[in-house]
């Protein structure tokens, strides 16, 4: 379990196919700290630790994953943003995040609002039900707050903080980033799905 608040913004130094299979080879601050079998969200991706070094530790990505989010997509010198799993004596800054990216969704238009950003995204139509205004959703592993969503579209504002400290400032129009909704809308649009399918 995360909370959506990125503790680094981390280089792939290294990327190996096996198989079907891909290893990310990450540089981080606090990869001396790690430990195998050890879960940390990259890009919003839940991955376990399976090697490590003092500045660097390896996971793996499995057809599926890469399938469903844009790791697939990196290449070796890419920044990622990368988050620890909560401690229970934590306090929570974001919302709760499993690291079970739902989708993708592209990035229509990055535009400067004096000091901040608003960023627009195209996503599924299918997941629209999972977004409300000032609810919350997760990008590429970063906790922000919904602006005007529409069936295909939504918004989020970038303080300069988040901007700076996240990979977002590497992002353009056109790129793809991982989408993560709400669990607690997720129960609830089931529960409701449910609800319809026992009155028919």
């Amino acid at each position: 379990m995360f909370s959506g608040i990125v503790e680094e913004k981390a280089e792939i130094v290294k990327i190996q196919s096996e198989g079907t299979n891909v290893h990310f080879t990450v540089q981080s601050s606090f990869a001396a700290d790690t430990y195998i079998d050890q879960s940390i969200a990259h890009n919003g991706v839940c991955l376990t630790v399976v090697s490590k070094t003092d500045n660097q530790y390896q996971v793996t990505a499995i057809q599926e994953t890469l399938n469903k989010t844009n790791l697939g997509q990196l290449a070796e010198g890419a920044y990622i943003n990368i988050e620890r799993c909560l401690l229970a004596n934590s306090r929570i800054d974001g919302h709760f995040v499993q690291g079970h990216v739902d989708t993708t969704g592209t990035i229509l238009a990055i535009d400067d609002s004096d000091g901040s950003w608003i960023i627009t995204i195209q996503y599924p139509e299918s997941y629209s039900t999972l977004l409300v205004s000032k609810g919350s959703v997760c990008i590429d592993g970063i906790s922000l707050t919904v602006i005007d969503p529409s069936k295909s579209q939504f918004q989020v504002a970038i303080i300069p903080y988040t901007f700076t400290h996240t990979n977002l400032h590497t992002k353009q129009v056109g790129d793809s980033v991982n989408l993560e909704f709400d669990i607690f809308g997720k129960y609830v649009a089931r529960y409701l799905d449910q609800l319809s399918l026992e009155k028919t």
